[in-house]
C-alpha cells in the first residue's frame, strides 16, 4: 500500500468512526490525547503521523490500526443477484436469504414449480425448522404427517426428521422462507 493510499483510509476511517460514534474531533482529540489540529490533519489527509499517534487514534476509536489505514469499510454492502445464485434440483429453486453462512443457521427461500416436490434431508439432532408460505400452496409432510400451507401460514416442525415439500398447483409456483435452526447433534 502506498503512502497517499494510506492517507486517505486513515482520513475516511477516521471521519467515519469519529462520526458513528457521535464524537466531535474536539471531543475525540480530548479521548486521544492528541490536538484536535492533528485529529483534523488527519481527516483532511494531510497528515504524517507517527506510530505513537497512530496507537493513540486506535485506542481513542477503539479499533486496529490496521482498520485506521485499511480500505475504509462501508456501512452497506450491495450483493448482485447473480452473486447469490440458487440451487436448482428437479423444480425447486433454493436460494440463500443471507449473503455469509452464520453458524448453526440456514435462511432461504424457497420456489416450487407447478407440481414440483422436493425431498428434505433430516438435520442434525434437535433441530428446528420454521417454513412459512409466502405465494401459492404447499404441501409438507413431516414423519408421515401432511400439513397444508397457504400464503402467510407457518409450519415449526423438528428437522431432525423425514421432511419433504409439494407444490400442488399445477399452474402456479408456490414460494416458502425456510429458517433452519440447527441442532448441536449428538
Amino acid at each position: 500500500m502506498d503512502d497517499e493510499r494510506a492517507n486517505r483510509n486513515l482520513a475516511a476511517n477516521a471521519r467515519r468512526l469519529r462520526e458513528a460514534r457521535g464524537l466531535s474531533q474536539q471531543r475525540i482529540a480530548d479521548l486521544s490525547g492528541i490536538p484536535r489540529p492533528t485529529w483534523a490533519s488527519l481527516e483532511s489527509g494531510s497528515a504524517n503521523p507517527t506510530l505513537a499517534v497512530l496507537v493513540r487514534v486506535a485506542a481513542a476509536l477503539q479499533v486496529s490500526i490496521e482498520e485506521l489505514i485499511g480500505p475504509p469499510r462501508t456501512e452497506a454492502r450491495l450483493v448482485p443477484a447473480d452473486a447469490a445464485a440458487g440451487r436448482r434440483t428437479r423444480g425447486a429453486v433454493i436460494r440463500p436469504l443471507l449473503p455469509e453462512n452464520l453458524p448453526g443457521l440456514d435462511i432461504s427461500r424457497l420456489e416450487l414449480a407447478p407440481t414440483a416436490h422436493r425431498v428434505g434431508i433430516p438435520h442434525t439432532p434437535g433441530t428446528r425448522e420454521y417454513l412459512t408460505c409466502e405465494r401459492g400452496r404447499i404441501e409438507v409432510a413431516v414423519a408421515g404427517e401432511l400439513w397444508q400451507l397457504s400464503p402467510g401460514d407457518m409450519l415449526v416442525f423438528r428437522g431432525d426428521q423425514r421432511h419433504g415439500y409439494r407444490n400442488p398447483d399445477g399452474r402456479r409456483s408456490a414460494v416458502a422462507i425456510s429458517v433452519v435452526c440447527f441442532g448441536a447433534g449428538v
